[in-house]
């Protein structure tokens, strides 16, 4: 493929990615997603034959993006406070519309079985870092305590979307410390 053929092709990724962050799933038409990448319905096409194969393919590259920032904890202090400030400010420096296209992209998979594969390895990633944090704070067994992990990251996401920063009255403590923070550090020793 040329550079051309790259380019044009990223742009229509970036462009499905930004049009499911701010309209949903049904937000992305070929008219929509060709506009927004600035190329031609024809080069959309060429590119991604089928409605699927574009949302899997932008789940995919998600997908490799999201693992590259997951990548960034294996560096992080293996003390329990400042880990889940970590864990805490990674979730926060989210952009919101990437982090609406990757729950849109999600529902859609419970749709699509074609999508599945990819959903599964986006969440094995998210498996090995929560594996890898774990281990770090000296859990003997995190294995049990993974899906627990990734379901409150989850959570805290979903709640931050929906109710906006987290802050007094929506899950911070007295002290001011979020929600997230608190229930890694609760499920953590629980587990220790």
């Amino acid at each position: 493929m040329t550079a051309a053929g790259r380019g044009a092709r990223d742009r229509v990724l970036d462009a499905t990615l930004e049009l499911i962050g701010e309209q949903g799933v049904g937000g992305v038409t070929n008219r929509a997603v060709a506009a927004r990448a600035g190329v031609s319905p024809g080069s959309l096409s060429y590119h991604f034959p089928s409605q699927t194969e574009l949302l899997r393919e932008t789940l995919m590259r998600f997908v490799v993006a999201e693992t590259e920032r997951l990548a960034a904890l294996a560096g992080e202090p293996a003390e329990l406070d400042p880990l889940a400030a970590a864990v805490q400010a990674i979730v926060e420096g989210a952009d919101r519309r990437a982090v609406l296209a990757q729950t849109e992209l999600y529902l859609q998979a419970c749709r699509d079985p074609s999508l599945e594969a990819v959903a599964a390895q986006a969440y094995s990633a998210y498996d090995e870092a929560a594996r890898r944090v774990l281990e770090g704070l000296g859990v003997a067994d995190p294995e049990p305590l993974v899906p627990a992990l990734i379901a409150l990251v989850d959570g805290f996401e979903l709640r931050r979307l929906a109710l906006g920063d987290v802050g007094e009255g929506a899950g911070a403590d007295a002290d001011g410390r979020p929600s997230l923070v608190n229930g890694l550090a609760a499920l953590v020793r629980a587990a220790a």
